[in-house]
């Protein structure tokens, strides 16, 4: 919860600041009738409805679990989040470079070029908060890892998501300026099209990025190795565990696991007793790892469980 917490309080910055930059965008682009001032009013527009989704999203994966979902709703999150990083390219990247080839094809002058760079200006600072928050966001969610490393290893789309629309917004504005500023000093308004071109392109390649991360995590990704590690220590310290054979996770959302555990006990031991053991292990493990919302335990001989290994059966139902 306390990380849906942070996240809707990152989601709720860069929104506030996404419909202030886009509104400014959108007047200068009418204004100047810029081809890349107006790409970047449509970048802004389109990031005020991805952080809509990501609202949306966060809140029904924070419903309760029910008799159709019983494990809750937690994926829900990560479908939204695929669905923000399709639109990136979709409503984004492609119009963006459409109306760049556009403006190269019929090239016209920017007015009152002043306009663009106050807006330009205004734009950068809004922005430039909106990525301070989500930066310091991320980077104490990181830990010791390297910034792509964290990218890639990590199980909340929101915290990413976020920053990487903020940075391409930053890149955008700076390209919008560069456009600008060689249309108006060169008396080149094809520099304003190429500008929308390159905008577009920045876009897309951000969309590609998020998702392939989105999709894996849509698809189902494994929790973090040491998790599974110390659920297999807690496992096979118990009495009657001969052997904690191997364990199974799946990231349901970002505080949501579940995980199939198989066990190797004592052939000593009575059902009361196995029954004993795995309540105690449930226990334990929902004690060190919250997060765990479902671990299911598989009584099974090592020698049964290789087996599985090897014909790439390992389940919780074998």
């Amino acid at each position: 919860m306390a990380s849906h917490t942070s996240s809707n309080k990152v989601v709720h910055a860069a929104l506030i600041g996404n419909m202030l930059v886009a509104g400014t965008k959108l007047f200068a682009a009418l204004w100047t009738r810029s081809s890349a001032m107006m790409s970047e009013a449509v970048h802004s527009f389109v990031d005020c409805g991805n952080q809509l989704l990501l609202l949306y999203g966060l809140r029904r994966a924070a419903q309760a679990p029910d008799a159709h979902h019983p494990l809750g709703h937690g994926r829900e999150l990560y479908f939204w989040s695929f669905i923000v990083a399709l639109l990136i390219f979709a409503l984004g990247a492609v119009i963006s470079i459409y109306e760049g080839i556009d403006h190269i094809r019929h090239p016209e002058p920017i007015s009152a070029p002043g306009v663009s760079y106050l807006v330009l200006a205004l734009a950068l600072a809004f922005e430039s908060v909106s990525w301070v928050i989500s930066l310091r966001q991320f980077r104490a969610a990181k830990g010791s890892l390297r910034y792509f490393e964290a990218f890639r290893k990590s199980k909340d789309p929101v915290s990413f998501m976020v920053l990487f629309e903020d940075s391409a917004a930053i890149v955008g504005i700076l390209i919008a300026a560069i456009g600008t500023f060689l249309t108006v000093q060169l008396h080149q308004p094809r520099f304003d099209g190429i500008a929308s071109i390159l905008i577009g392109l920045v876009l897309a390649l951000v969309s590609f990025l998020l998702t392939e991360e989105s999709k894996s995590l849509l698809i189902g990704e494994r929790a973090d190795q040491s998790l599974s590690d110390s659920i297999l220590r807690i496992a096979g310290s118990e009495r009657a565990v001969t052997r904690a054979n191997g364990v199974l996770t799946m990231q349901l959302a970002p505080d949501q696991i579940v995980a199939a555990l198989s066990l190797d006990f004592e052939d000593a031991v009575s059902a009361r007793e196995v029954e004993d053991a795995v309540a105690e292990i449930e226990r334990k493990v929902c004690a060190a790892h919250p997060h765990v919302v479902a671990l299911f335990v598989k009584p099974q001989a090592h020698r049964n469980y290789q087996q599985a290994a090897l014909t790439g059966v390992v389940s919780a139902t074998d």
